[in-house]
C-alpha cells in the first residue's frame, strides 16, 4: 500500500519517481531529441570529415596547399582542423563548454568557406547549365548556413544571448536539463 503521509519509505519514493512517473518517457524523449539535433549539426565533422582527414591524409594536405604553399604548413592546418572537428564536436554533444565550441566551429566553417570554397574564382561560374563554379557556390553557402546553425547554438534565439555569451563564454547551454514548473529535473 502506498503511503501519502510524511513517513513514506525510500522504496515508495523510488517507485513513484521512476516507475510510475508518467513524465519519465517525455523527459527521456526530450533529452534524446536534444542529443540527436546536436548530432545532426556536428555529424559532418564527427565522424565523417575527421575520418576523411585520417584516411585521405595526402589528399587533404594537397587541398590545404591551395591556401598555403608550404607542405608542412598544410599538414599543420589539416591536423589543426582535425582537432577542431573532433574536440569541438564532442564538446557540443556532451554540453561541456558547448557554446564556445559552437562559436569556434562557426568560425571554422566560415574560414574554410573563404579558403576552399572560392566560387568567385571559378572561370565557369554560371547559373544555368554545367558549372563547377556553381557547385562550389553551393558548398560555400552550405558552410555559411552551417556556421549560422552553430551561431544559433552559441547565442540562442534572442538578442540577449550575445551578452550572455560574452559575459560567460565558457558556460554550458545545459542542453540535457529539463525545466518543469520552474525547477530543473
Amino acid at each position: 500500500m502506498w503511503s501519502d503521509g510524511p513517513h513514506r519509505n525510500a522504496e515508495t519514493h523510488v517507485r513513484e519517481s521512476h516507475e510510475l512517473n508518467p513524465r519519465r518517457g517525455p523527459v527521456l524523449l526530450s533529452i534524446l531529441f536534444a542529443f540527436v539535433v546536436r548530432l545532426l549539426l556536428v555529424m559532418l565533422f564527427l565522424p565523417f570529415s575527421a575520418l576523411d582527414k585520417i584516411l585521405n591524409r595526402k589528399a587533404a594536405i594537397e587541398q590545404a596547399r591551395a591556401a598555403v604553399s608550404a607542405p608542412w604548413l598544410a599538414a599543420v592546418l589539416i591536423f589543426a582542423g582535425f582537432c577542431v572537428e573532433v574536440v569541438m564536436s564532442l564538446a557540443i554533444l556532451t554540453g561541456v563548454v558547448d557554446r564556445l565550441a559552437a562559436f569556434i566551429l562557426a568560425d571554422y566553417c566560415l574560414v574554410t568557406a573563404l579558403l576552399w570554397k572560392q566560387f568567385w574564382k571559378a572561370s565557369d561560374f554560371r547559373l544555368k547549365g554545367a558549372s563547377r563554379g556553381r557547385e562550389v557556390f553551393w558548398d560555400f553557402l552550405k558552410n555559411v548556413a552551417l556556421a549560422g546553425g552553430f551561431l544559433l547554438l552559441t547565442f540562442g534565439t534572442s538578442a540577449s544571448g550575445v551578452g550572455r555569451f560574452l559575459a560567460h563564454p565558457l558556460a554550458s547551454s545545459q542542453p540535457y536539463v529539463i525545466i518543469a514548473n520552474g525547477n530543473a529535473q
